[in-house]
């Protein structure tokens, strides 16, 4: 690399406005990183008192790591593509969240299942 191309680099706004957009994703991944751990620690609570987990924050939950997975793509410079708020939210439908629901709505009871696979 010659003089002349380090200094049309080192010069270059599309860079240094890289870099802005860089440090205010930075600072948006520290923010969203602490809204997933409540996250998890409300699901964990959901789950032990209700037995179950929310599809709300499970739908949440996805959204947002797919954002979090967004931001470090960004950040990584393996897309040039810029997260939230300059493109749209991501779509929180967790992949077989809906055989999920079926199949809990199909299970037998645990004692039923039992007695069945002891005869």
């Amino acid at each position: 690399m010659d003089n002349q191309q380090l200094k049309s680099n080192l010069l270059s706004s599309k860079h240094w406005l890289r870099l802005v957009f860089m440090l205010l994703y930075a600072a948006v991944l520290q923010l969203a990183s602490l809204v997933m751990w409540v996250l998890v620690a409300m699901q964990f609570l959901f789950s032990l008192i209700t037995g179950e987990n929310n599809q709300h924050l499970r739908r949440f939950g996805h959204s947002l790591s797919t954002y979090i997975y967004d931001v470090l793509k960004f950040l990584c410079y393996s897309s040039e593509e810029k997260p939230f708020p300059f493109a749209d939210w991501p779509v929180g439908n967790p992949e077989g969240a809906e055989n999920v629901v079926a199949a809990q709505a199909t299970e037998l009871p645990a004692n039923n299942s039992t007695e069945k696979a002891a005869e």
